[in-house]
């Protein structure tokens, strides 16, 4: 039993995945029917069956999800009902003087425990080489219709319900009369959103996308520019982009306009799950990175079964075109959208059309989203890493976020 600021008292939460859904997830791993696929072994067709066989023998026959259960159960972790949604969260409170609380909030298809690397060096900087004097009180959530906040009681939820949740679970919930952000990918819709509507309740956000506010909605719902001019790129530079970004457009329109009918086979197949996210995972992390070495086969298992044993593919899914049918209304007029202090972790390693510096990143920053930000503190570009940020980069974001909330606290 934990005690929140508030003086409630929250009941602690264990992850147990029941034996029999485990056998059932060995039994179809053994029975799976993988496809013949000649000639992809470039991938040039899409995930090959060459890399997914082995991956799919250890998942049956190698992965210990009893010995991972027990490394996610180190974490302080809680589970309770949030005006009617489960919702799912670590909370491990930072070692120092003057702890600021810390709202972590991840994408797809992430989970929470991309960021289990960030954790400790947050809140016990000390014991990490840091100053005690940065200390945050860290809560990791997994997003509604993600992970263990599930299943969902509301089939409408985006990235506007979920700050209005997350803003409840920090201050009302947990007592925290003000609080920092820090998200990647549709975490950083979520973080942008609060810091438009709630900037007053918020230190500030970090967010490792410079999400436009308008993704996923209008007339051309579908283009993940939310509206803005693409980069004025060589014809060269393009065709090279969709080369390395392909997988976008895949996700995007499926995702957007067929979620459902992927999601009756993601949810039957466990291997159809794991090639969907596993591509994903190849094709949008650090472009200039290994990712066999980077992106160890066991942390692949344990993300795509915490995605399997809580049946929330769909429901993950469905918070793409939930942004478009639902779509988040301004709560006031002032301009640009996002009114709360902003700090930017970019990472190279994310692939964008033209991007290939420093200089080209903060200049497609500055032209694109950017300009929805109005209060920006600092915008810091690394090397290494790519979309999946505090997974692949934990060093830069962990500093960065020092950073930004040094002058903020």
């Amino acid at each position: 039993m934990s005690t929140t600021d508030s003086g409630r008292s929250l009941e602690p939460f264990s992850i147990h995945v029941e034996q029999d859904i485990l056998d059932d997830l060995r039994l179809r791993l053994k029975s799976a029917r993988l496809t013949s696929d000649p000639e992809n072994e470039d991938e040039v067709y899409g995930l090959s069956t060459d890399y997914l066989k082995p991956l799919v023998r250890y998942w049956a026959d190698g992965f210990d999800w009893r010995a991972v259960e027990a490394k996610l159960n180190a974490y302080n972790q809680h589970r309770l009902d949030v005006d009617g949604t489960p919702v799912h969260f670590v909370h491990e409170r930072g070692v120092g003087p003057a702890p600021v609380p810390l709202l972590l909030m991840h994408g797809w298809p992430w989970t929470y425990y991309h960021w289990h690397k960030v954790i400790g060096p947050l809140t016990d900087p000390a014991a990490h080489g840091g100053d005690p004097a940065d200390a945050f009180d860290v809560i990791v959530p997994s997003l509604p219709g993600f992970g263990f906040s599930t299943p969902l009681a509301n089939p409408r939820e985006n990235f506007a319900s979920m700050a209005d949740r997350f803003h409840t679970l920090m201050t009302d919930i947990l007592g925290y009369e003000k609080y920092g952000v820090g998200a990647g990918d549709y975490g950083a819709l979520v973080g942008a959103r609060l810091g438009h509507k709630y900037a007053d309740s918020l230190y500030g956000i970090h967010l490792g996308n410079e999400m436009p506010p308008g993704m996923f909605q209008g007339d051309r719902f579908w283009d993940t520019s939310g509206g803005q001019p693409t980069p004025n790129v060589s014809e060269e530079a393009r065709l090279r982009a969709l080369r390395t970004t392909d997988t976008y457009i895949s996700h995007v329109v499926a995702h957007l306009f067929d979620g459902q009918t992927l999601t009756h086979g993601l949810n039957d197949s466990p291997v159809g799950l794991l090639a969907w996210i596993v591509r994903r995972w190849k094709k949008w992390s650090d472009r200039n990175g290994d990712f066999a070495t980077d992106w160890p086969v066991d942390d692949i298992l344990t993300f795509a079964t915490i995605y399997w044993v809580t049946e929330s593919i769909g429901s993950s899914i469905r918070a793409y075109k939930n942004a478009h049918l639902y779509p988040a209304q301004p709560v006031h007029d002032k301009t640009p959208y996002v009114q709360a202090p902003a700090g930017f972790t970019l990472l190279l390693g994310d692939n964008r059309p033209g991007v290939d510096t420093a200089e080209e990143r903060i200049a497609a920053f500055k032209a694109g989203g950017g300009q929805f930000y109005a209060d920006i503190r600092a915008v810091s570009v690394h090397d290494k890493g790519g979309h999946f940020g505090p997974y692949e980069n934990p060093d830069a974001w962990v500093e960065d976020l020092r950073n930004t909330y040094r002058a903020l606290r």
